[in-house]
């Protein structure tokens, strides 16, 4: 508040200003109604960096005014500030929407896209004008950041444009008291966007039988290609195994899980196990995709051998229209790409890849401005924990205590996304994808221009990671010298911390835990393993996983048997081939010949304190997973295997700042000589690790007086093992931290990295 008011009865003028997601969510049409409520005459406007209302009012009318707008703001908002004060006298006849204006570099939250609402599900059925029409929307929902260019949050600023409203369309944008008062997408069947159906020999535009082709296809066991909210979908039957195994070759994916869409939680309950935290997941506005523990196996194929599924409801109303005509409950819902390239969003670049592939490619004529694959979210212990954030949650920024303005955040590789400072916030892009091949950095790059273009960001200082051969870093590199700007290069797992504290919002020295496969440590090794002391602007690494030399860094994540033998002769020598393991046996016998020779010669040696890397070699010595379909396949099917009734653990030793697993490993052999369950030594292994980050941190908190731990990294996105520490965290005097509102993954890097930066900016060690 920039000024107090004295209690009295005089009308006066005052602007009301209110920063937040306070676009695209239906907020000055709520303001309106609330300001007839209350018989306040004055005027709100949409700017570039929040709303502003001028109104005549007293000042026991203005409290009461502000108060209902706070309490009864649209769901899917969220204030962060609210500030009035009196200005020049100004005397309106009426209360009224001002257009916009742009007057700053400033930005306002831009509000992500939003899932149709049951008012709208309602008007499908009752509004003649909007009878099955699969763009219904109103002021609370419907297509937001996947449809928007600039700032502010008007039509002609969006994808809409071209669709000029019919005069019923117009009369309801027009009318307070209707729900589609503003709302810049508002469209019907006669003026808006609509859906055309092609394939081989035939091109559809009726809609109704639109809906009965694609419900006969996928009833024949076909695939086909849709146009979503974000980009295209490919889609089958769930149950048909021949439609799924279809898609596979299609996406040359031929073991990573493919997340389904049901009707309803009922469907849901039936294929998994919802508790009530995962069903308001899967029912909330975002509708991201949900991962539960399955209860009945789907069609082979879906998940493999996980003992996990990916489930979303319908957020699109043609989600709901193809569910009344589909014969199958449960649908294959895939982003529409091949291979790692990103999501189509492009209706001639969807019909010339998938129209001789697939079925039918269904295509509709309004623009996918930002691409955004579906998000992905859990539930860890009464925790909900974001594991992909895209469609639903960006562009929401993270808010900072500390200056951020003109930083830019390359992030890392795999799952990459960027992140920009405004002000004292950071805006996140959507996921990206793994940083690999030229169509995935076209679309980082384009991206960064939009984002460059709507957020009105201007670099004053690059951050990249230190890995020098990252896409990310290069880029980062080539906008750093084309600017004439600052760059720094962040540490990996340091980024990783500082992310969760920009979460938490901590700026304190804290007992940081990172955990993950790669990432390039000070030493030139490759660290995964860490245990830091850390505050936003520096780090100390107190201990660390042993350093193991592991062979043939080009294949090491697909083919996991690789890392067991590394782990095997580091600890074994050249006993390692007489141990009588059936992993070792069922190897290819000159593959193992040469690969020991590779490892005694140090040939592309290089050395791992990495937990990924020890996830998979126990994966693969317990021949759960060998070679690896997909990143993270042998840690995801070892913790499938779990027994969770066992509690016992494995020996380890901290020898100086170093962690051995030596005894493990050794215990490991031994169960399985002795023939014990594959599900207890994956549980013991877990219970090992989860113990083995409690014991440490509370080392390093006895020498340092820190009781604030962090854990971070992709590794903690494991299930068991983040409940674990959760458990015995609460049962102990250190306060655990858990990566909830962005990803424990390296999509959470490009955060840290900016907090780093901002922190090294305040304190002078960036000019």
């Amino acid at each position: 508040m920039l000024e107090p008011i004295s209690e009295n009865i005089i009308s006066q003028t005052y602007l009301v200003e209110i920063t937040g997601l306070v676009q695209g969510v239906g907020f000055r049409p709520f303001v309106y109604q609330i300001a007839h409520e209350f018989n306040i005459k004055g005027t709100v406007e949409n700017r570039n960096n929040g709303v502003f209302i001028y109104l005549n009012a007293t000042n026991s009318k203005i409290r009461k005014f502000i108060d209902s707008i706070k309490r009864k703001a649209p769901h899917a908002s969220s204030i962060d500030k609210i500030a009035y004060h009196k200005v020049p006298s100004r005397i309106f006849d009426q209360f009224s929407i001002a257009p916009s204006k742009t007057n700053s570099s400033e930005i306002t939250e831009i509000s992500p896209d939003i899932a149709v609402c049951s008012n709208c599900l309602e008007d499908l059925k009752l509004q003649a004008n909007r009878t099955n029409y699969p763009f219904i929307n109103c002021t609370h929902c419907g297509p937001r950041f996947s449809i928007i260019k600039e700032l502010p949050y008007d039509r002609h600023f969006t994808t809409m444009q071209p669709f000029v409203m019919c005069p019923q369309c117009a009369q309801e944008y027009e009318n307070i008291a209707d729900r589609r008062f503003h709302a810049q997408p508002v469209a019907c069947n006669s003026c808006g966007p609509h859906y055309t159906l092609i394939e081989k020999e035939r091109v559809e535009t009726n809609f109704e039988s639109i809906l009965k082709r694609i419900s006969a296809l996928l009833n024949q066991g076909e695939v086909i290609a849709i146009k979503g909210l974000g980009g295209f979908h490919l889609m089958c039957n769930a149950y048909n195994f021949e439609a799924v195994a279809k898609i596979r070759t299609i996406k040359n994916r031929d073991k990573k899980p493919f997340a389904v869409m049901c009707p309803d939680i009922q469907t849901a309950n039936e294929i998994a196990w919802v508790s009530k935290l995962e069903e308001q997941q899967l029912l909330s506005w975002q509708r991201p995709i949900v991962l539960l523990q399955s209860k009945q196996k789907l069609g082979k194929g879906i998940s493999g051998s996980l003992n996990t599924i990916g489930i979303m409801l319908p957020y699109l109303p043609l989600h709901y229209l193809l569910f009344e005509h589909l014969k199958t409950n449960c649908i294959v819902l895939t982003s529409g790409n091949l291979s790692d390239e990103p999501i189509t969003i492009d209706n001639d670049t969807a019909i010339q890849t998938f129209k001789e592939i697939t079925a039918a490619v269904v295509t509709n004529n309004r623009e996918i401005y930002n691409r955004c694959d579906d998000s992905v979210t859990a539930i860890f212990k009464k925790t909900p924990v974001i594991l992909r954030r895209s469609r639903g949650y960006a562009p929401s920024p993270i808010k900072s205590s500390l200056l951020t303005e003109g930083i830019f955040g390359a992030g890392s590789e795999l799952v990459n996304c960027f992140a920009m400072g405004k002000a004292n916030q950071v805006i996140l892009s959507q996921y990206m994808g793994d940083l690999k091949n030229k169509e995935t950095l076209d679309f980082y790059t384009e991206t960064f221009t939009r984002f460059s273009r709507l957020f009105k960001f201007s670099p004053s200082l690059v951050v990249n990671d230190l890995h020098p051969n990252y896409l990310s870093s290069k880029f980062a590199g080539e906008l750093a010298e084309e600017h004439r700007i600052p760059i720094i290069s962040v540490q990996h797992h340091h980024a990783h911390i500082a992310a969760c504290m920009a979460e938490y919002n901590m700026d304190e020295p804290i007992i940081g835990v990172s955990m993950d496969g790669v990432g390039l440590g000070t030493d030139g090794q490759i660290w995964g393993g860490e245990f830091f002391i850390a505050d936003l602007q520096n780090f100390e690494r107190a201990f660390h996983f042993e350093y193991v030399p592991i062979s043939g860094a080009d294949h090491i994540s697909s083919q996991p048997w690789r890392s067991a033998l590394a782990y095997l002769k580091y600890y074994y020598g050249n006993e390692t081939l007489n141990l009588d393991l059936p992993f070792i046996k069922n190897l290819n016998s000159k593959d193992v010949s040469l690969y020991m020779q590779l490892l005694d010669k140090k040939v592309n040696s290089i050395n791992y304190s990495s937990a990924g890397r020890l996830f998979d070699a126990v994966s693969a010595i317990l021949q759960i997973c060998v070679n690896a379909g997909y990143h993270a396949e042998a840690p995801m099917l070892l913790e499938s295997a779990i027994n969770p009734k066992i509690t016992s653990v494995y020996p380890f030793e901290i020898i100086g700042t170093t962690i051995s697993f030596k005894l493990m490993f050794a215990a490991i052999v031994r169960d399985i000589n002795q023939k014990l369950s594959i599900s207890a030594i994956s549980a013991k292994f877990h219970n090992t690790i989860a113990k083995t980050v409690f014991e440490v941190s509370r080392q390093i908190a006895d020498n340092s007086g820190i009781n604030k731990v962090i854990i971070s990294g992709g590794t903690f996105q494991n299930r068991y093992l983040t409940e674990k520490l959760i458990k015995i965290f609460h049962q102990s005097n250190l306060k655990l931290y858990v990566p909830s509102r962005i990803p424990a993954n390296d999509g959470g890097i490009a955060l840290g990295q900016v907090m780093i930066a901002a922190k090294r900016r305040k304190n002078g060690e960036v000019n």
